[in-house]
């Protein structure tokens, strides 16, 4: 619905979309330091010398519609991986899927980025949690999977993970593979220039993002509060079909 995706002029409407963690959700953190998160942060560090195009989080916000239906088309790709049908990518079907697209992950590799996606400690990635699997194996450029994302379906997909990337760039002001309050709140800032609540806000989009409660937030929890931010979660798998 084109009402979620709200500009900053209706800051005050964008505050009250909802947090990013539903009711009775708890997510998990297994994380501590693997090598995997390691990548993910050196990724992120590298893109940001490049800079970014955005200017402002309005311009972040703008985007919503158009990714949402992006990421709304992974579903058949997440299909093809659910070998059973069962709404879930559990750890064998995702290392059957490498087998066939000759990924050459090891064992704890797969593992790894399995359990970094996981996050609600399900044993299954559920839509949303794929969601964020396709996008850090586009950002993991090895170039073992260089070949296979193409494979995969991510072709088509690359404008829209890129500008993911370019949304936690543009947030990571000091361009450290992390976001901070303070950098989150800036950016609102930049758009929201005098409005008494832009800080207020700032805070909470924040929150909203920083699920280990550890004053920074990854690309990777950028990444699931991104997915509820456009309005997708674990809970729509059938509405495809209405």
């Amino acid at each position: 619905m084109c009402e979620k995706f709200l500009p900053l002029y209706k800051i005050e409407q964008f505050a009250e979309m909802g947090g990013v963690i539903g009711k009775g959700d708890t997510p998990r953190y297994s994380s501590a330091a693997t090598k995997l998160e390691q990548k993910m942060v050196d990724a992120m560090q590298q893109r940001a010398q490049q800079g970014t195009s955005l200017r402002s989080f309005n311009s972040v916000i703008m985007k919503f519609p158009k990714i949402d239906e992006s990421l709304r088309n992974c579903r058949i790709i997440f299909q093809q991986f659910d070998e059973d049908s069962n709404g879930e990518i559990d750890q064998l079907e995702l290392k059957h899927c490498f087998q066939k697209l000759d990924i050459s992950f090891t064992d704890e590799e797969i593992k790894d980025l399995f359990e970094a996606c996981d996050i609600y400690e399900h044993m299954g990635m559920k839509f949303n949690e794929f969601i964020v699997f396709l996008c850090l194996v586009y950002l993991l450029n090895d170039p073992a999977v260089s070949e296979a994302r193409k494979r995969m379906g991510l072709g088509n997909l690359e404008p829209t993970f890129e500008t993911l990337v370019d949304a936690f760039v543009f947030l990571d002001k000091n361009k450290d593979g992390y976001v901070s309050k303070n950098e989150v709140i800036e950016a609102i800032n930049e758009t929201s220039a005098g409005e008494r609540s832009s800080g207020r806000i700032g805070v909470k989009r924040f929150e909203e993002m920083d699920w280990d409660k550890n004053g920074t937030v990854t690309f990777k929890e950028f990444l699931f509060a991104f997915t509820r931010w456009v309005g997708i979660d674990d809970n729509e798998d059938d509405d495809d079909d209405e």
